[in-house]
């Protein structure tokens, strides 16, 4: 007669690992741990196959478990991985997206996407790659959450327009010797003319 199966002996999928390392991330965030161990315990987790392998970068972490986000939206994984990723036009902003960029170009262009939401969270895992996003004229974005390291750059261009009614962005996560660059839409108005910084035009 077969054994039942243990819950620790059951495998995990990818899903499960990415969000253990947002997880961790948020860890960071607590000051439970420093960027050795979270680079260690996400190492470990990535490389898991079982539930009990997976709990195991979580155990001694108070208050924090693998269902920390229940409720919460599923967030949606962008990879590049030594190669570009580029979203742009009419793509469908999720509520929550996580970005793994290793060595690659990420570009992420909100300014005509469908965004149904107040507020946009964008997790970064940017490693040696640079990550490109161009937010809508008037956007906020709170950068709090966001952390640097090896060298990694943070770049902010354009003014927020005051009296725009747009999403707000918030940052977290980590750049590690790499760059993020943060753009807003440029409208230059004429009247009821509205022509914007890449050549196009919009009447209002």
């Amino acid at each position: 007669m077969t054994s039942p199966i243990s819950p620790r002996d059951l495998r995990v999928s990818d899903a499960e690992r990415d969000h253990v390392v947002g997880v961790l991330q948020k860890a960071i965030g607590h000051g439970l741990i420093d960027l050795d161990e979270f680079t260690r315990r996400t190492d470990v987790a990535l490389a898991a196959k079982t539930r009990g392998e997976l709990n195991v970068v979580l155990v001694d972490l108070p208050g924090l478990s693998t269902n920390e986000a229940e409720g919460e939206a599923r967030p949606e994984h962008l990879r590049a991985n030594m190669s570009t990723v580029r979203r742009t036009g009419g793509w469908e902003v999720p509520e929550h997206l996580v970005v793994h960029n290793r060595m690659g170009t990420v570009e992420l262009d909100f300014t005509s996407a469908v965004i149904n939401h107040k507020v946009v969270h964008v997790e970064l895992d940017n490693t040696a790659g640079s990550v490109d996003l161009t937010i809508p004229d008037g956007s906020r974005c709170d950068l709090s959450d966001l952390r640097t390291s090896i060298g990694g750059e943070i770049t902010e261009r354009g003014v927020r327009e005051q009296g725009v009614t747009a999403p707000k962005f918030v940052l977290s996560g980590l750049v590690r010797a790499g760059s993020l660059t943060i753009r807003r839409e440029t409208r230059y108005r004429f009247g009821k003319l509205a022509i914007k910084r890449n050549g196009g035009f919009t009447w209002q």
